[in-house]
Parts: C-alpha cells; structure tokens; sequence
C-alpha cells in the first residue's frame, strides 16, 4: 500500500502565513520561510502555499514568498492562487514550485489544467475543489469561497481528472478552520469517483480525524494548517499515532 502523505497548507496574504474559519476572520500565523524551514525538519511530506487573495486581487501568487519557502525546503512544494494562465504557472514554477493548484482559473478555463498537464506533466497539476454543503450535493466554490461556480464536486473532480490533472486537493469551507473533523463523506465520494490521489482539507483538530480521513474518507493523503501553525501537534506524533492505527506513512 503507498503511504498516507501529511502535507502542511500555508494560506498567505500579503507575505504573511494567516489563518481562518470558514475562509473569514484571518489571524496571522508567522513568516511563511521560517513555517517552511520548520516542517521540512519535522518530517512534513509537502508543502503547499496558497495565496487567498491573489485572485481576488487579479494579480499573481507572489514569487518572492515562493522563493523564500522553496529555498528551506526539500520536498515537494506546490503553489495555489493568482494561477490564472500558462504564463502565471510558469512564473511559480520558475520561482520554486514543483506543482501548481488551479481553482478558479480552472472552473473559467477547464482547457487550462490539459495546457499545464501538456507541459509539465499530470504529476505538476492540482485541481483545487472549495466545496460547501448544500443539501444532498456539495456545491463548488471559487474565488476563495465567496462565488458558487454552480458546479458538483464529485463531477467537477471527475472532468478535472479527465482533462489531465494529477491529484484533488479538495477542501470543505464547512469544516474550514473548526477542528471539528475531515467531511469524510464528502472526501470518500469524490475519492471514490477518481483514480487520482484526493488530498483532504479543512477540519483537522486531532490525531483521530486523520485516521478518520485516511480510511472512512479514503483520502490519499491530509492537509492541515492550523493544528500544525500553533504547536497544537507534531508531525512526528501525528505519523507515529497513524502507524499505531496501521496506516502506512514515512516516518
């Protein structure tokens, strides 16, 4: 069976590592290098930075920021927000990122994700799926939750897998920031409708909900923010707590 992989999230907003609830009431949560040089000790399997505001802002993920991280790290990084054309991809790529996460851009462009998977391979292409509850189904969400994209996220996940993306990071923005759980109903379907890994996100708050994620949601692997920012938790104690509950890491 392939490891289970632990992977941190740092949200930035003008240079700054912030955290929330639901996408909203940011609070800062330290400099986005120093963050970086401390997971990559701790054992983290990748990182992700995801700069909420560039799309907002219509401009690009800040490769300074990128360059900074990418320089403690020797794992894989991946770059989320203001990814908005072949050209953005290419100047995250150029400043250090190993893989870029499409969300908007993607809902607006799907041809996007096969133009990226074309040049740099499906393993360098995420889709990033923000999903809401919203009855029976999970409605997706762009522009960092504040727009429906009135799009499915089980069928969303399926077309970006078809048209070459290499993993979901999929996050519930109902669960974002709670500590109250993966939604691994949520994470089970869309895993169970792809054949490419699903990275869950949003709700992480203790060393049970990742084994809950990894084997009722199915996840591949777990991304978390808070319970990693402020101490609450080691990644060593997190791996060695899922190999005691038999699910396969790199410790």
């Amino acid at each position: 069976m392939l490891s289970k992989r632990i992977i941190a999230c740092l949200d930035v907003r003008d240079g700054h590592v912030v955290k929330g609830v639901n996408f909203e009431g940011l609070r800062s949560a330290g400099d986005p290098a120093e963050l970086a040089r401390r997971y990559n000790v701790e054992g983290i399997d990748e990182l992700v930075i995801l700069d909420i505001t560039a799309t907002i802002e219509a401009r690009r993920a800040l490769a300074d920021t990128i360059r900074a991280v990418a320089r403690e790290l020797f794992i894989p990084l991946a770059v989320g927000g203001g990814i908005r054309s072949e050209d953005d991809a290419a100047a995250a790529v150029e400043a250090g990122a190993d893989k870029v996460s499409l969300n908007t851009a993607a809902l607006g462009d799907p041809a996007l994700i096969t133009t990226l998977a074309d040049r740099y391979g499906s393993q360098a292409v995420v889709v990033a799926i923000d999903a809401k509850r919203d009855g029976d189904r999970s409605a997706v969400y762009s522009r960092s939750g504040q727009t429906a994209a009135n799009r499915d996220a089980v069928e969303w996940a399926r077309e970006a897998e078809s048209r070459g993306a290499g993993e979901i990071l999929l996050t519930s923005i109902d669960r974002d920031g709670t500590k109250r759980g993966f939604d691994c109903d949520l994470t089970a379907a869309v895993s169970g409708a792809v054949s490419i890994p699903v990275i869950a996100s949003g709700g992480a708050g203790t060393l049970d909900h990742f084994v809950e994620v990894f084997t009722a949601g199915r996840a591949d692997a777990a991304l978390a923010a808070s319970i990693f920012h402020y101490a609450e938790t080691s990644v060593r104690a997190l791996k060695q707590h899922l190999r005691a509950h038999g699910i396969p890491v790199r410790l």
